[in-house]
């Protein structure tokens, strides 16, 4: 058995996304790493620091973007296809620039892939989420936040990165083009596993947040509708309270404790209190969400009413 892990990314290291330490939380259990690495700003050193890392393992491609050929979010897809299509294992393990994995799950990882492998009916698995949020000592429960995602994949050539690249479908006969096409599409087949990701895209210093913030809306509506977004939009981006989140009591990635260990906005969160009433709510702020969220947390175990589900979940697996 061969697993491959792949990624994309742009502009990385200047945003502050975790990118080695998302390629080196599984480099131990791949026999090879793909990361399609965008041409990026002049400032930028992304691909520098991924050279760094001096393992054989990891192969390179450099790819510039295109925002006017994949709109709407597409390229993130787009990108991640490219990585894909140079991967040559039998499971292809995808991680997004702020994703990270904890050495505890590589094992149960390992071992749940040699399980699976014989099975074809199995067309990929579902991962765990545990999204922090502001700091790496929150967490959220809160509606709307995707609690599971598919995160490995078979290396079949009519499996595609979808829509802003979140997850994958079947696309049999794909023009390479549409990848936010619903009709002769198909959701895969998934058996879910006992591991999480550690989602860290709303953890950084509070200024970065906001340049993040844009570039990634940048993705999705282009340079003239984001101008327009952040006409009157503050440079620094406020959290809210961290108090309406779950505290993490666990421990974090060992190939974290570098950027942990660097934290230095403490002093720019908001630990109580009410939200800023100068601003717009977040989403998990909402009168709304809030209850959806206990009604999910407290009647329904956890599990929640609507929201995204992009895959078919195998039963007795």
């Amino acid at each position: 058995m061969k697993i491959s892990g792949f990624s994309m990314v742009k502009n990385g290291i200047k945003l502050y996304y975790p990118v080695v330490e998302m390629i080196e939380s599984i480099l131990p259990i791949v026999d090879e790493f793909v990361i399609a690495i965008g041409k990026g700003d002049n400032d930028d050193t992304t691909r520098e620091k991924v050279v760094a890392i001096n393992d054989p393992k990891i192969k390179i491609i450099d790819t510039e973007w295109d925002l006017e050929k994949y709109p709407r979010g597409m390229e993130n897809a787009h990108q991640t296809d490219i990585a894909k299509e140079h991967c040559s294992g039998d499971w292809l393990f995808y991680l997004q620039a702020d994703e990270v994995v904890h050495e505890k799950y590589l094992s149960v990882i390992k071992k749940r892939c040699e399980e699976l492998l014989p099975n074809k009916q199995v067309e990929g698995i579902l991962f765990k989420y545990r999204h922090f949020w502001g700091d790496y000592h929150h967490f959220h429960k809160s509606h709307g936040w995707y609690p599971y995602e598919i995160r490995i994949i078979r290396n079949d050539p009519e499996i595609h990165s979808w829509e802003s690249a979140q997850s994958f479908r079947r696309i049999p006969n794909f023009d390479g083009k549409n990848y936010r096409q619903q009709e002769g599409t198909y959701k895969l087949n998934v058996a879910m596993i006992d591991a999480f990701i550690y989602h860290y895209g709303w953890v950084r210093p509070p200024q970065l947040m906001v340049n993040k913030k844009k570039a990634l809306d940048t993705v999705h509506k282009g340079d003239e509708r984001v101008k327009e977004m952040y006409k009157n939009v503050a440079d620094v981006f406020d959290y809210g309270p961290l108090e309406r989140l779950e505290n993490f009591r666990g421990t974090h990635p060992k190939v974290m404790q570098r950027m942990i260990s660097e934290m230095n906005w403490q002093d720019k969160l908001q630990y109580n209190g009410k939200p800023n009433p100068m601003r717009k709510l977040h989403k998990h702020e909402r009168l709304k969400y809030r209850i959806l969220t206990w009604i999910e947390q407290k009647l329904l175990n956890g599990k929640q009413i609507g929201g995204f589900r992009n895959y078919k979940l195998l039963k007795g697996l």
